[in-house]
């Protein structure tokens, strides 16, 4: 399948424009069970500039009630981005905080491994700094988040 790169300063420029607002072509999932996902998803679109039109396990939004469950939560998009093979848009690999690089995403969990939060990574040096939504964040420490478990996901490419 052809690749393309991930265009991670488009990701984190749709991060940082977004993190305190909602675009209007997005549905706001707040009051839904969160955000996050969503935003993260938007993120990593601005970066792939495709999605997958699979219906059930693609990666695309349409409308509030014409999207994937990867587009906004978080388990399903951990699948979607660590899938082998597949059909076109970004895919991830798990890395050490240390290989996290801006544009990629974190998931934060719970000590039992259920995780709950996606934020967006747009600095690492000297930490790393994220953008989210639900608890809107622009360029916050990771540090000062409350997790047992963190999870980066580091995006390889793009599948055309």
């Amino acid at each position: 399948m052809d690749e393309r790169v991930y265009d991670r300063a488009a990701a984190v420029a749709y991060a940082r424009r977004w993190a305190m607002g909602r675009n209007p072509a997005y549905y706001d999932f707040s009051a839904l069970g969160g955000d996050c996902t969503s935003f993260a998803s938007q993120c990593l679109y601005a970066g792939a500039g495709v999605m997958d039109f699979t219906p059930v396990t693609g990666w695309y939004y349409r409308t509030a009630s014409d999207r994937t469950a990867s587009w906004t939560g978080v388990e399903y998009l951990f699948a979607y981005l660590t899938r082998t093979g597949g059909g076109p848009g970004p895919h991830a690999r798990i890395v050490t905080a240390a290989e996290a690089m801006p544009g990629d995403v974190v998931q934060l969990g719970a000590a039992d491994g259920d995780y709950y939060h996606t934020p967006v990574i747009v600095a690492v040096t000297p930490e790393i700094l994220v953008c989210a939504h639900s608890f809107d964040a622009l360029d916050r420490p990771l540090s000062s988040y409350v997790y047992s478990e963190a999870r980066f996901l580091h995006i390889m490419g793009v599948n055309l």
